[in-house]
């Protein structure tokens, strides 16, 4: 019997995701925004295979280069390689993005759960994120930034906190929606206690709400990450950014215009696919919110 049952509740399964797949298959949009992603996502992983050089190697007498068969996107006014910084900024911002986007879903996870399960809580929590969001990301991440050493890792920590609260508001609602389910009325009437019923009843069915805003996260990180970069207040030259590339193609935005093409177009490109993904997720993960 319980093998029986065990085999009908795995067909539901496999006949779920195969619905879920199907949905967003029709989504053509977003199928796009997948392929778009994958790319992005392939030349910033495989960057060292793609340009082995690197994207610091400089030659003075070949500053200022335009396309060609050999430098592809031209070169700056140092003479390194546009196409190599551009592979490796992609590669800074999709780790800055997802590295943001998966402490922030942590975080923001348990401190929405937190508060909304436990009234007491509630309003010290939800205050405090309230009073981080009424701040323009922009001023808060420089504030923190202004306070932190230039690097890699203070721009995550800056991100994260600028973040977190907009996970943890949707995970504070979603929790609040799911503690009014019977199925949790019967697991607490069955003396469980409120640690196994916030991991195993609410989180499993607060997840597609909290992925989806996962998703427009990673895209806002990135195009920040880029913004303090180009304000010199994000990740510190010669490291390759596409915020700092930006920056360092303003000298020559009129007579060597493809310093502020390529960066840009790669630019849009990213954040573009990522959040035409995140919209066909959503109507596959959270077809209520349409």
């Amino acid at each position: 019997m319980k093998n029986t049952e065990k085999g009908i509740g795995k067909e539901a399964i496999r006949e779920s995701r195969k619905l879920k797949l199907k949905i967003f298959m029709k989504n053509k949009l977003a199928v796009v925004g997948l392929v778009i992603t994958i790319l992005i996502v392939f030349l910033g992983v495989f960057a060292d295979v793609i340009c082995p050089e690197g994207p610091y190697v400089m030659d003075i007498a070949k500053r200022y280069i335009e396309p060609c068969g050999e430098y592809i996107f031209g070169t700056d006014k140092m003479g390194r390689d546009v196409f190599a910084r551009i592979v490796y900024g992609i590669r800074i911002s999709l780790l800055v993005g997802a590295v943001t986007t998966l402490v922030t879903f942590i975080f923001g996870m348990v401190l929405g759960m937190i508060a909304g399960y436990f009234k007491k809580v509630d309003n010290i929590i939800m205050r405090i994120c309230e009073a981080l969001m009424s701040i323009p990301p922009v001023l808060m991440a420089i504030a923190l930034m202004s306070a932190l050493e230039p690097s890699i890792t203070s721009v995550i920590m800056s991100l994260c906190i600028v973040y977190t609260p907009q996970i943890a508001r949707v995970a504070r609602g979603a929790t609040i929606a799911a503690k009014e389910n019977t199925y949790i009325e019967a697991a607490t009437a069955q003396g469980a206690s409120s640690l196994r019923i916030l991991l195993h009843h609410i989180a499993p069915n607060i997840l597609s709400p909290v992925i989806v805003q996962g998703t427009y996260i990673f895209a806002t990180a990135i195009i920040l990450e880029a913004s303090l970069s180009f304000l010199g207040a994000g990740i510190p030259a010669p490291a390759p950014s596409l915020g700092n590339i930006l920056y360092e193609a303003k000298e020559g935005i009129f007579t060597a215009n493809w310093l502020t093409i390529y960066p840009g177009i790669a630019m849009v490109l990213t954040v573009l696919g990522i959040n035409i993904l995140g919209d066909g997720l959503r109507d596959v993960l959270d077809p209520k919110s349409n």
